[in-house]
């Protein structure tokens, strides 16, 4: 979906060329005749809406400088460029103090304005990743941190955001990667435990003989190997939350533990003497059908309904393609900070074809899949040819990778008898197979004199020779080739092939 930007301008013409241009960029617009307009659908419930804010700075009753600062005193305003005739210093700079990202003097060409809006987004991209790596570390996410654009996930908001006025225990459902922890991270976030401790176990992992210890922790010397004492993660999360992630995974004789522990507000630690009291949110996730679980014997029915309190169903990416957009922006703005690169964006066609996409690893796996793409990238976009393995799956859709070569007969370097006067059997070329069938490519293998020659020099005809085949598109050449794209560059500047390359 594309992004939306609004318009506030006073000045009807001006109004519908930059909805024109902005239109020809990619973007949806929305238009505001002035500045009172505009606070109104940036306080209106639609605002969470709009991306980006193009503000011109002199406009009659409410102007330019009077948004910015209100617009300054919310959370979560979008970022707003301004725009002004007055190409004054002192102009720019009290936009810019007042809360602008840049400042375009009209009439603004269509590739500053373009690039302006860009580096605005970019920006206000990686400001939100920081801000949510932040907040998650000091527990204060909230829901309204969360990349959510559709409706298919409005349910399970509204339950979160009703668990957070409570004490609640609460049991989140859904597919694995679908993003349970961070809905248990928000549900703290809001609550009156937000900033305390938010504790993560995966039952699944631990091992079963230090189920108890890990969770409960226990005395020096309880058992063999118990040097010293150690506090488990209820005690940690004293005061704050215990998030229990894939709970259908615990065994039976810790689940008797942690059911005293919902019902008295107490533990065990293995050889304490005496319990240890705790105050402790819970809430718990499972991507397992507990009913069945129950009906199996495998999980406590007493247990399953303390911890079934409060259900909240998240559903599966496949159910709310819509927010995979934006989803898969977030991850390519991170993605390209962490790695150095400069990817900016991605493709419609590539857009295209996430958002037709099933997605069975959800969420977990469309950021797997961006992360690769990102390495992958060679240009300033994301296109569909970073994600050949979701192509490869979504009909009217195909990686344009070139075709591998011909498969090669092998044959020895001398096929005759190993004596003297054996050297008319050396083959003259190396063979590799055309495409076509009709005929092959020749790589020299002697020189004029009948020498052999060098392995330098066969390695930079095979370099040349694969830059040709793969029309120096350098990822496939380096694949092709067997070596790392830096290992590829290194060897071209030995050779003296760098002008070859366009």
């Amino acid at each position: 979906m594309p992004k939306l930007v609004l318009i506030v301008d006073d000045d009807p013409a001006q109004r519908r060329i930059l909805e024109e241009t902005i239109k020809r960029f990619g973007y949806d617009t929305k238009t505001a005749q002035g500045g009172e307009q505009a606070l109104q659908i940036l306080e209106g419930p639609d605002s969470s809406a709009i991306a980006l804010v193009l503000l011109d700075l002199v406009m009659p009753g409410v102007g330019g400088i009077e948004v910015l600062k209100r617009a300054g005193e919310k959370p979560g305003m979008p970022p707003i460029i301004v725009q002004t005739a007055n190409g004054s210093i002192d102009a720019a700079i009290a936009a810019m103090r007042a809360g602008a990202v840049d400042f375009v003097v009209k009439p603004t060409s269509a590739e500053r304005l373009e690039v302006s809006i860009k580096s605005a987004l970019k920006i206000e991209a990686l400001q939100g990743e920081i801000t949510r790596i932040k907040k998650k570390a000091e527990g204060t996410l909230t829901f309204a941190d969360l990349i959510i654009r559709g409706q298919a996930m409005q349910r399970a908001i509204a339950l979160g955001r009703r668990a957070a006025t409570s004490n609640i225990p609460v049991l989140i459902e859904g597919e694995s990667g679908v993003g349970k922890e961070l809905i248990a991270r928000a549900i703290q976030g809001e609550s009156d435990r937000k900033a305390r401790p938010f504790i993560t176990v995966n039952c699944g992992a631990i091992p079963e003989n230090l189920v108890e210890s890990v969770l409960f922790g226990h005395e020096r010397g309880s058992f063999t190997g118990a040097v010293d004492r150690r506090i488990g993660k209820f005690q940690e999360a004293d005061t704050g939350t215990l998030f229990l992630d894939e709970i259908g995974e615990l065994p039976l004789d810790a689940q008797v533990k942690l059911l005293r522990a919902l019902q008295d507000g107490e533990i065990d630690p293995v050889g304490a003497k005496k319990p240890v009291k705790v105050n402790f949110r819970l809430i718990s996730a499972t991507n397992r059908d507990m009913i069945q679980l129950v009906k199996d014997g495998k999980f406590r029915e007493d247990l399953y309904y303390r911890l079934n309190v409060f259900p909240i169903w998240v559903p599966p990416l496949r159910e709310r393609l819509e927010d995979v957009p934006e989803l898969a922006l977030h991850f390519l703005a991170r993605f390209a900070a962490e790695e150095g690169r400069r990817v900016s964006g991605i493709s419609e066609e590539a857009l295209e074809l996430l958002t037709s996409y099933s997605w069975p690893g959800n969420v977990r796996q469309l950021e797997n899949a961006v992360f690769r793409a990102v390495v992958l990238a060679d240009g300033s976009q994301l296109t569909v040819a970073e994600f050949p393995q979701i192509a490869a799956h979504v009909e009217g859709f195909h990686a344009a990778i070139p075709a591998a070569p011909a498969q090669v007969e092998k044959h020895p370097v001398i096929a005759g008898p190993a004596m003297l006067g054996a050297e008319d059997t050396i083959p003259q070329t190396v063979e590799v197979g055309s495409p076509t069938g009709k005929g092959a490519l020749g790589i020299p293998a002697v020189t004029d004199a009948g020498e052999i020659r060098s392995l330098e020099a066969m390695e930079a005809d095979m370099i040349r020779l694969a830059l040709g085949r793969y029309r120096g598109h350098m990822t496939e050449v380096a694949k092709r080739l067997g070596i790392g794209r830096s290992t590829l560059y290194r060897k071209m500047r030995e050779f003296g092939l760098e002008e070859r390359v366009s």
